[in-house]
């Protein structure tokens, strides 16, 4: 028997939203088209003003909502954050502009040309002032969430926002005679607790949880989403929309969850696959298709709210692009975020139309012109978008930028996790390169077969931890009498770039310069060898140290130690403080812009290794800074006697993490010395 139309079962409205996410996206791929479009448009058809397949009901409604609370959420914690703050200025130039061009350009639309009282013309204009990232997933799924202009853009969604919502809040307190100075000292108070409060609070009691829950465990999920949503009902209270606090409980949450750990891995996945898809399809139900074909006043309004919105959106973002440079596929890919509409334009024109400002064709017109602007918005940024990645691609030489990683360790290891949150960093995103994992048993007669045993076992244990940030690996293991003779037969067989390898910090007298393996390792590669003492989890680093002794710039493989420090300063948004010792800025500084032009650095120049020893020791190590050692090999550029013993000498007081990377080296005929 087939349902009654609507359906009202509730296992049977989840099958056929989950076969819309499915099928939707696919079908619309064939035509190129963004599959966020599709399933707006079936949200259309199947809604309560077409067939009427299915009611936008509560549940619709509160899927919706939480869909766009998590968009949000996720714009703030993917954005570069150290070049937010850095690019502050261009976030609020573009959304000042997004918002004031619109807004006046709107309220003179709507007074003299629709005949509207100011007030209302007002409330017209603010509701395609603001604007809604509908094309947040193009951008993600492009990869250039942390191009500047794009980054202008999203940030400038929480200005324009903030401001419309405030004219609603004004015309509405206006109307009913609460327009005066208490109202706006309650509001600015409010805001203010707000900020203050969750800026000082969050970050220290997320840090906090996330140092003391040490097992990668579904808590660590549920208490990113307790945060997001906490914060956005706390916004709510101030007085603005809850997709503002979630697009700062983003940026507060930006520094502790790494773009490419699997908690991240998590959080998008949920998002893309449920929430995001549920928000899409309750704006598509609002649709009223037989207002397209009754055309009339509704679809003059319409016109008159598309038309505008193109014009002023697009006078913004060219004006943005004009002041900071941009071009104009930047400029085309600012404009379609700046163009999508939904929430704020939905919860204006509704409360607009409850207050008697608005009557229903104003609420059909806002509907027709989400969806106009729904397809529209994310195929302009697919186009445009789709040319800013690839000329951002196009600054990478594509043999460093993928790099083979291995990951050594033994399987005594507590810091097995911390070491793959390292690895996975330097990893290149973009390839599909596998990560190797390796573990070398040293032969033992009579337990050889046990050890071996139990390194498989406790290896597979990492392909799971990885598997949660979609990161294939590849594991080894490697009975050898000499431990470092198995880790370079590894890398020569498998034809490694990079090896990362833990150290403990204990060494002894008869070892040269950190242990006995690792100065073996360093003797018998040339490869780019990261050794890490990392013991406590990298996402709490607040800043990172870099050391740079005079003339390693000289050194063939220092540009591959650039790459490792840009990668793990945007993995954990954390800048960069360069120490030159009896060197030049300028040089490296020219070096970074190079290489890693989105780092946020800051250059200072020492005169000696003393005055190195003393600012360390005065900043006394704390636990969120990580230390990182461009070192060099014996013999070769940038190398200096007391680099021999400045790992060992940093170790002794630093509470902090340490990372020294011995940069390759040009490729030597092999000795089999150690074999």
């Amino acid at each position: 028997m087939f349902p009654a139309l609507p359906v009202n079962e509730p296992i049977l409205i989840f099958a056929l939203s989950m076969l819309i996410f499915l099928i939707a996206p696919l079908l619309l791929k064939l035509f190129r088209l963004p599959g966020m479009i599709g399933i707006i448009i079936v949200g259309a058809l199947i809604g309560p003003n077409a067939l009427h397949i299915l009611d936008r009901n509560d549940t619709i409604i509160l899927l919706g909502e939480i869909g766009l609370v998590y968009l949000m959420f996720i714009a703030g914690l993917e954005i570069n954050i150290n070049k937010f703050i850095e690019k502050l200025d261009r976030s609020m130039v573009f959304g000042i502009l997004s918002f004031m061009i619109p807004q006046v350009v709107g309220t003179v639309v709507g007074y003299y040309l629709l005949d509207l009282s100011f007030p209302a013309a007002l409330l017209f204009a603010s509701v395609f002032a603001s604007h809604t990232l509908l094309a947040y997933p193009v951008i993600k799924k492009l990869g250039i969430v942390n191009n500047e202009a794009i980054t202008a853009a999203v940030g400038g969604t929480i200005l324009t926002d903030t401001l419309a919502l405030l004219v609603l809040a004004g015309v509405v307190s206006s109307q009913e005679g609460n327009l005066d100075m208490s109202f706006w000292i309650r509001l600015g108070a409010g805001l203010a607790l707000f900020f203050v409060g969750t800026w000082f609070a969050v970050p220290r009691i997320a840090s906090w949880f996330f140092s003391k829950l040490t097992e990668e465990s579904y808590f660590e999920f549920l208490f990113v989403l307790a945060v997001a949503f906490v914060i956005a009902y706390l916004a709510e209270v101030a007085g603005v929309e809850p997709i503002i606090g979630a697009f700062f409980a983003g940026l507060l949450l930006n520094r502790l969850i790494p773009n490419t750990s699997p908690l991240m891995n998590r959080i998008e996945f949920v998002g893309n696959a449920l929430f995001i898809p549920f928000f899409l399809l309750s704006v598509g139900m609002l649709v009223n298709i037989h207002a397209f074909m009754e055309g009339g006043y509704q679809f003059t309004l319409a016109l008159w709210l598309t038309g505008p919105l193109i014009v002023t959106k697009l006078t913004a973002a060219w004006i943005t692009g004009r002041i900071y440079g941009y071009g104009n596929d930047q400029v085309m890919s600012m404009f379609g975020l700046s163009l999508g509409q939904a929430a704020a334009a939905l919860a204006i024109v509704l409360i607009g139309f409850e207050e008697g400002f608005f009557g229903q064709s104003m609420i059909n017109a806002v509907v027709m012109m989400i969806l106009i602007i729904g397809i529209i918005s994310p195929h302009i940024v697919e186009r445009y978008g789709g040319r800013v990645s690839l000329a951002d691609n196009a600054t990478y030489d594509p043999a460093e930028a993928s790099p083979r990683v291995l990951v050594t360790f033994s399987i005594h290891s507590v810091y097995k996790p911390l070491l793959l949150d390292l690895a996975l960093m330097i990893r290149d995103q973009r390839s599909d390169e596998p990560l190797h994992v390796l573990s070398v048993v040293k032969r033992d007669e009579r337990n050889s077969e046990r050890k071996v045993a139990e390194a498989e076992r406790i290896l597979q244990e990492t392909i799971t931890y990885a598997a949660c940030a979609e990161v294939p690996v590849d594991t080894h293991v490697r009975l050898n009498y000499n431990v470092a003779s198995g880790i370079i037969r590894a890398v020569l067989e498998n034809r490694i770039s990079t090896v990362v390898i833990g150290w403990d910090g204990i060494h002894s007298p008869k070892e040269s310069i950190i242990g006995s393996i690792i100065d073996q390792l360093l003797l018998g590669t040339e490869k780019l060898v990261l050794v890490s003492m990392i013991r406590h989890p990298l996402c709490n680093t607040k800043e990172i140290t870099l050391i740079l002794p005079s003339g390693i710039d000289h050194n063939s493989g220092f540009y591959s130690v650039v790459d490792v420090v840009g990668r793990v300063s945007r993995g954990i948004s954390a800048p960069v403080k360069a120490l030159v010792v009896e060197g030049n800025s300028t040089t490296y500084e020219g070096i970074f812009k190079k290489i890693s032009p989105d780092v946020t650095i800051r250059f200072d120049g020492l005169t000696g290794w003393s005055d190195l020893i003393n600012q360390l020791h005065a900043k006394n190590g704390t636990r969120d800074e990580l230390i990182i050692i461009a070192n060099a090999r014996r013999d070769t550029p940038g190398w200096h006697p007391v680099l021999q013993s400045l790992p060992k000498r940093i170790s002794s007081f630093s509470k902090g993490n340490l990372l020294i990377a011995y940069p390759h080296t040009e490729e030597r005929a092999d000795t089999m010395e150690l074999f």
